[in-house]
């Protein structure tokens, strides 16, 4: 027993969103609900349905809108509400604006981040566990989230394979960004798997031998 996960790949920009669960008490979490239309959100339900699982948190690595897009649905679906680094809130109050920056014509709602995260913090789903670490640098209050038990970590859009985050958004900086990952990603033991925000999965060992940008 133990935490299990699936990934869903979401919206235009390929976002993966995960579910994490407890196998014993079916507890879950949502993270980074980035669904973007009705499919998205009936293959996160039925999914959700089929496993008997009662989301107990809505968590996000960083709030940039193809990761937010379906924090809307998802609270008012589940009764949950958002947990991230507060200091993505300005991000959450200009979803809207970040689509403009892309010309994309879509509607965002802003969004509010009513539980606050920070390096440390434990996300408990029966008797296992997340916990959560600073990775600042694609946004001011990056975060992943990392459960030693089942040698996983969830990066969101800072570490990839081959790859990190862009940082020429707001808020943004490379040097935060590498720096953050070798002190606080790569540090992690070579056996955890990646599971980014884009992309494949990689390893810890994997990205400490080959990326070229750390």
């Amino acid at each position: 027993m133990g935490l299990k996960l699936s990934g869903f790949e979401c919206n235009m920009f390929g976002e993966i969103t995960y579910i994490v669960w407890d196998e014993a008490t079916r507890q879950a979490a949502v993270v980074d609900a980035g669904m973007s239309n009705r499919a998205e959100r009936d293959t996160i339900d039925r999914f959700i349905a089929d496993n008997g699982l009662q989301v107990k948190y809505l968590l996000n690595t960083h709030i940039h809108f193809d990761h937010a897009l379906g924090i809307p649905y998802m609270e008012q679906k589940y009764g949950v509400k958002l947990s991230a680094s507060p200091a993505e809130v300005p991000l959450a109050s200009m979803l809207q604006q970040q689509t403009v920056q892309f010309h994309l014509p879509i509607a965002v709602e802003n969004v509010t981040i009513d539980h606050p995260l920070h390096a440390g913090d434990e996300i408990l789903l029966g008797d296992s566990k997340l916990t959560v670490i600073d990775v600042p640098g694609h946004t001011p209050g990056g975060i992943a989230f990392y459960c030693a038990a089942q040698h996983f970590v969830l990066t969101g859009d800072s570490l990839f394979q081959g790859s990190i985050g862009r940082t020429d958004l707001y808020g943004g900086s490379h040097e935060a960004l590498v720096s953050s990952v070798k002190d606080n990603l790569l540090t992690l033991p070579p056996e955890t798997v990646v599971y980014p925000g884009h992309g494949p999965a990689t390893t810890i060992g994997h990205e400490r031998t080959f990326n070229p940008y750390l």
